[in-house]
């Protein structure tokens, strides 16, 4: 194919998979984009950024500067949710080309009487496209250019900032060449920043033994909003199928009275559109819905596509479901994990667009009820392209809603959801531990593409894991856990109160709780008031206080000359809130060592005196140096410091 541009476009970045796959911001966050445009020759290149959203017309551009090595670069703001498009447009600007070699002339004391006069052509160009006080101008230029008695005003004017300013300002584009158009969906702030609370509605009676409801629930609201939590995930609240039903501690035989796994959804009393009769009703459901949002804080539900062998979709809807010869169906697994009271949805079945608008229905069905959060589990065991289709169904209609997928799995598997188009992703924070496996990993998702795509949710607990390290393990180690996940990460959750009381029994070799809460009723002292839930409050007040802390990619680790000592900065985008984080990883015994300030990042001297303000403690330190000697008890282990210059 032959094309007469002169300009090569390429390397646009930020984009994932040649293009095919959308970047994601949220409302008000920057795109920064760089390219390489080149062109033969000497002559002045130009070229812009265009882009628009999605319910515009026209383009919006801002010109790119140069950087080195022929690449260049240029931001935009995204204001509005939805889609944007954006592309990387070149061309010889023969304008600008003119006024260089121009410039390089009278530079070089030569005289440009004939460089003046084709000047006047090309700014008789302009004359129709500019404002009234910009055309007296150029034609004044034109008048003074061709008149020999004004050479010197000429050759002042020709190469002023002024009239380079209406040059870029009308650009003369000739030739251009066009990158493809990329994509960016942009998701309200919560996408990018929320602070998740769990716990089992079932648990929330006051009375031991006794099955909890949502009107029980309604107590609870305020302990969560006080600890700084604006999101409330309860795992499903549907009917729980009686066939097949696992009993405590995840035994394959129910007892009488066993309230089985929430997860096994289905029975007699309906699906994924019913309410579990001992919660209460779905009216008692949207009541706690409209509570909760009244303190800031958002319902999450679970979206569980599976069924119990007694569900009605089993009986209604038999294709949606792979039977062997023997008239049954293969129970679900996701290795070690056995599911005997799950059937697996049959993904292949003839019948797919049925079950598909299905799932569909019950998200909406949902929505309608108010709910704008949803935590997807284990979608790692569905199609994806099931999940590029209802993801984007839903955000057609209801661009508020989020999705959270818990798939603890491959990372591209856990990336390839997050390109589906998941809002934020479960992560292994919950097993990284040392210095050198919490910097490799959060490298990987704030240096990499993927910082572009997948928003990490930072969890130290949930349901189905609790780690080796919060087995037994202090006080301290629990405030490690939780200060960590809360500033490295803008997106964290902890399953309670099982966290902040530090309840920790294991089944022996696992990571799994002993008398697991999925498979019984538990009853707590939500009264409770210790270290941990004081410390937890003042953290999640500060993440609320500080911009820095409510975003994850913007991070430079910090030396400190010691392996139990991790230490990191953090910035906002226009660095008006810059943060300096110092984390002992030894939950048993004192730590301390020397933290390398990022002088350059932070603009300031060698000498110049900078100060900390712990936000914790309230404290303040005068720093004069760029190493500073820091020392963390297992008792407060970590100081999280605003920086003021």
């Amino acid at each position: 194919m032959q094309n007469q541009s002169r300009i090569v476009v390429e390397n646009v970045s930020p984009q994932i998979n040649q293009g095919t796959v959308f970047i994601k911001r949220v409302v008000d966050e920057i795109v920064n984009v760089t390219a390489d445009v080149l062109v033969d020759g000497h002559d002045v290149l130009q070229t812009s950024v265009l882009f628009k959203h999605e319910k515009d017309k026209k383009w919006s551009e801002v010109r790119m500067s140069p950087t080195f090595n022929d690449e260049y670069t240029a931001s935009f703001q995204t204001t509005k949710q939805g889609y944007y498009s954006y592309k990387v447009e070149g061309w010889v600007d023969y304008i600008l080309n003119w006024q260089h070699g121009l410039q390089r002339k009278i530079d070089d004391y030569q005289h440009v009487n004939s460089e003046l006069l084709e000047g006047t052509e090309l700014i008789s160009s302009l004359v129709d496209k500019v404002t009234q006080d910009e055309k007296d101008y150029l034609l004044h230029l034109i008048f003074i250019f061709k008149n020999s008695e004004t050479y010197a005003e000429a050759i002042k004017e020709a190469v002023s900032e002024r009239v380079t300013d209406i040059f870029k300002k009308y650009p003369q584009k000739f030739l251009t060449e066009t990158s493809p158009e990329y994509k960016v969906y942009v998701d309200r702030k919560k996408a990018r920043f929320s602070t998740w609370y769990e716990f089992f509605p079932r648990s929330a009676s006051e009375q031991e033994s006794k099955h909890g409801t949502f009107n029980d629930c309604h107590r609870l609201l305020p302990r969560i909003a006080q600890m700084g939590f604006d999101t409330l995930y309860f795992p499903p609240v549907h009917p729980i199928g009686e066939v097949n039903r696992k009993g405590k501690n995840n035994t394959t035989v129910a007892q009488d009275g066993d309230v089985g796994s929430t997860w096994g959804i289905g029975s007699k009393y309906g699906g994924h559109k019913d309410i579990h009769p001992e919660l209460g009703s779905v009216e008692d459901f949207k009541n706690l819905v409209s509570k909760a949002k009244e303190l800031g804080i958002e319902v999450a539900m679970d979206y569980a596509l599976q069924a119990a062998p007694d569900h009605p979709w089993v009986t209604d809807h038999p294709d949606w479901f792979k039977w062997r010869p023997d008239g049954t169906v293969q129970y679900a697994e996701n290795p070690p994990k056995k599911y005997q009271d799950i059937l697996p949805i049959y993904w292949e079945s003839k019948d797919f667009k049925n079950l598909w608008k299905e799932c569909l229905d019950t998200l909406l069905y949902w929505i309608d009820c108010g709910i704008n959060v949803f935590r997807v589990d284990n979608p790692h065991t569905k199609p994806y392209y099931f999940w590029g289709w209802i993801i984007a169904e839903v955000k057609k209609q209801h661009p508020d809603v989020l999705f959270l997928a818990e798939a603890f799995t491959k990372p591209k598997v856990m990336q390839q959801l997050a390109k589906q188009g998941y809002t934020q992703s479960y992560t292994y924070f919950t097993w990284r531990d040392s210095k050198h496996e919490l910097i490799d990993y959060m490298n990987d998702l704030t240096q990499t593409e993927q910082r572009e795509f997948m928003r990490p949710n930072f969890w130290p607990n949930t349901p189905d894991i609790n780690p080796f390290h919060l087995q037994g393990a202090p006080e301290s180690k629990y405030l490690q856990r939780y200060a960590l996940a809360a500033t490295l990460s803008s997106n964290i959750g902890i399953y309670g109160p099982v966290f902040e009381q530090m309840i920790s029994d294991p089944i022996p070799g696992k990571e799994e709780y002993y008398m697991s809460e999925k498979f019984q009723l538990c009853h707590y002292n939500w009264s409770i008031e210790n270290k941990l839930t004081t410390l937890i409050s003042r953290i999640n007040n500060v993440r609320k206080e500080n911009e820095s802390y409510q975003q994850t990619n913007n991070i430079k680790f910090l030396e400190t000359g010691n392996d139990q000592l991790i230490a990191f900065y953090k910035w906002n985008d226009d660095k008006t809130n810059e943060t300096l984080t110092v984390i002992s990883l030894d939950a048993y015994n004192s730590q301390s060592g020397s933290v390398q300030l990022p002088l350059y990042d932070l603009n300031i001297n060698h000498d110049q005196k900078i100060e900390v303000e712990d936000l914790v403690t309230r404290n303040c330190y005068n720093w004069y140096n760029e190493w500073n000697y820091v020392e963390l008890h297992a008792t407060l282990p970590f100081h999280i410091f605003k920086i003021n210059k």
